[in-house]
């Protein structure tokens, strides 16, 4: 089972999220949680959520880089759902052995994410927090998605890395089944 933490806040203003997501809404063994729909006065269920995570064997936390972070809701969804004793620190097994994949879309171009560049940041740099928190938790972290330069694109490239994400997610599900 993959469990998708979707967090993208303006959802009419992305159609790099809105492609990638509606790639894989219907696959089997794949639940889209997005919290800014089921949470849109920021009072997150931390039990129900745990108890969905508890089901998947890998966990994708979809959304866009803005700001150079994720949004506002996702941080307060990891201090919520990740507690002490259950996400870590004595006793934690929740998480251990299960996976996690960062899918993110950036508006700039991928030269862009360079330390020399204009964001001053690579790729790695953006993703160390929650790579940290995933390592943290005893989840494997895997080799991260990233739909550059989301808003230049064509309807058709849009679909064409909605299909590479869901061929992903298919091999993900092979991998864990």
């Amino acid at each position: 089972m993959i469990e998708i933490i979707y967090a993208q806040p303006q959802k009419e203003q992305s159609r790099a999220n809105k492609a990638l997501i509606d790639a894989v809404t219907q696959l089997p063994d794949v639940n889209v949680n997005d919290i800014y729909v089921n949470y849109p006065d920021f009072q997150i269920d931390a039990q129900a959520e745990q108890e969905l995570l508890l089901k998947a064997t890998t966990i994708i936390c979809q959304y866009p880089i803005h700001w150079n972070h994720s949004p506002a809701l996702l941080n307060l969804w990891f201090e919520k759902v990740f507690t002490y004793g259950w996400a870590y620190g004595q006793g934690a097994e929740a998480l251990k052995g299960k996976r996690l994949l960062w899918v993110a879309t950036a508006a700039g171009e991928e030269k862009n994410y360079q330390e020399e560049n204009t964001q001053h940041l690579t790729l790695a740099q953006l993703a160390s927090p929650l790579q940290q928190t995933a390592e943290f938790c005893g989840l494997e972290w895997l080799e991260p998605i990233v739909l550059y330069s989301s808003e230049k694109r064509t309807d058709d490239e849009m679909k064409n890395a909605g299909e590479l994400y869901k061929q992903r997610i298919l091999q993900e599900l092979e991998t864990t089944h």
